[in-house]
């Protein structure tokens, strides 16, 4: 994969990445921050979250309802979203059109109001939003296990937040957190797309360079212990079907561990995108817990989750169980075929057969230019671009060794949280 990038940091600490790709005339433009759950203290959890609805407000220069209709006009899409690690802002727009997003970023990076009426209005919408995921029986077993699996550190919340924190939070707080990690010290901008690199840095320059950097005062949530053994719960609600969810404590995304893991996630589960734009729809018909579950009628569904992290995070393998059998049952499956990958190598053919789907997968998410802008950024989060790069390089070298010592290292019993959801037969809220 060729590397045309330029990088470069400005005196006030603002992190540039650009990338010059002229097969059709778009850009997208991303700035990333770096705060996200994470950084969320007890008793604020939710905050980065409000504060990525509160940056669609406004500013005086730009007005909420100017942006949306200027953007929509001149052919583009906007969006953001927040993270565990990190909350980015993109637009991506004709190249010709890009001027009028970037001075937005600029000043929404500075000038956000935060009006107390809209921060009102908002904490509506956000609790809203959280009664409707507390509806799906996912949300709430998935976050039983997460906040079983971390006692100490912040990724034991949803990026969402708590009800009682999301009454608790006020203006002041949300203003604080915007001014300490909205900061050119504290981002990354990423450009891909058709234009010129130097114009294109000194239009940054220009719009940045007077923006004051300075080191953010975030919270830093001290390290998570071991689990110290294997723990189970047990989730209610309404619905018929039962969900069975395993969470392995793993590794962080510069682990030179996590390629590895990696071909272990697509040999056992199919592999995970890590593209947040998505990818191509690639079948985990092949894996080893579809053929155990799927196959023999166990569960009706499975997929395994490997997320690139700051922090060691989690491994998860969710199933929907067949209303033939039980989560018991599912569950002495699945330790049989982690045994045999832990007992023995995998053959050559089937870890051959792991990585292509797992490259596939990363190929399918870097086709287009608003995936090339992402990759920028996101890997600039945890490794720095050269992990992008070099991705590929790094799963061909995997080797039946290196899976079974994943499998042996961290697929083990005291290693994990089991979480099963157990339906009352009421019907579900709409």
């Amino acid at each position: 994969m060729p590397n045309n990038i330029t990088r470069k940091v400005l005196p006030n600490g603002l992190t540039v990445h650009l990338k010059e790709i002229h097969n059709a005339p778009i850009i997208s433009h991303w700035v990333w921050y770096r705060v996200g759950s994470r950084n969320e203290k007890p008793g604020q959890t939710g905050i980065s979250h409000w504060v990525e609805h509160m940056q669609f407000k406004g500013t005086p220069q730009f007005p909420p309802s100017l942006m949306d209709k200027a953007i929509s006009r001149d052919g583009g899409f906007w969006n953001a979203m927040t993270s565990m690690d990190w909350t980015a802002y993109f637009e991506t727009m004709p190249s010709d059109k890009i001027d009028l997003p970037m001075r937005l970023e600029a000043d929404r990076m500075l000038n956000s109001t935060y009006d107390p009426e809209e921060v009102a209005s908002e904490r509506t919408v956000i609790i809203s939003e959280l009664e409707g995921d507390e509806n799906e029986p996912m949300f709430r077993l998935s976050e039983a296990v997460q906040a079983e699996a971390f006692k100490q550190h912040s990724y034991h919340h949803e990026t969402i937040g708590s009800k009682e924190d999301l009454h608790r939070i006020q203006r002041d707080d949300l203003y604080a957190h915007y001014r300490s990690a909205y900061n050119p010290q504290n981002a990354i901008l990423a450009v891909a797309g058709d234009f010129d690199t130097n114009q294109m840095l000194a239009r940054i320059e220009e719009l940045y360079a007077s923006i004051p950097g300075h080191p953010p005062e975030l919270y830093t949530p001290p390290a998570e212990p071991p689990l110290g053994g294997e723990r189970r719960l047990e989730v209610a609600g309404p619905g018929e079907t039962v969900f069975l969810q395993l969470a392995y404590r793993s590794l962080n995304g510069s682990s030179p561990d996590f390629f590895a893991f990696t071909i272990l996630d697509s040999l056992l589960t199919g592999p995970s995108g890590l593209s947040f734009m998505g990818g191509g729809g690639i079948s985990n018909k092949t894996s080893r817990l579809y053929r155990a579950l799927v196959e023999c009628e166990l569960a009706v569904s499975i997929n395994g989750s490997l997320q690139a992290t700051i922090d060691p995070y989690l491994y998860d393998i969710t199933m929907t169980v067949h209303p033939r059998h039980t989560a018991e049952e599912i569950l002495v499956t699945i330790d049989d075929e982690i045994k045999r990958l832990q007992d023995a190598p995998v053959p050559v053919e089937e870890i051959a057969r792991a990585s292509k789907q797992a490259r596939a997968l990363f190929a399918y998410g870097t086709e287009n230019i608003t995936n090339q802008a992402f990759w920028l950024g996101f890997a600039e989060i945890y490794a720095g671009y050269d992990w992008f790069l070099n991705y590929l390089d790094e799963l061909e070298k995997i080797t039946p060794q290196d899976v079974q010592r994943i499998a042996q290292t961290y697929l083990k019993p005291e290693n994990r949280v089991i979480g099963i959801y157990r339906p009352t037969g009421e019907k579900e809220q709409q």
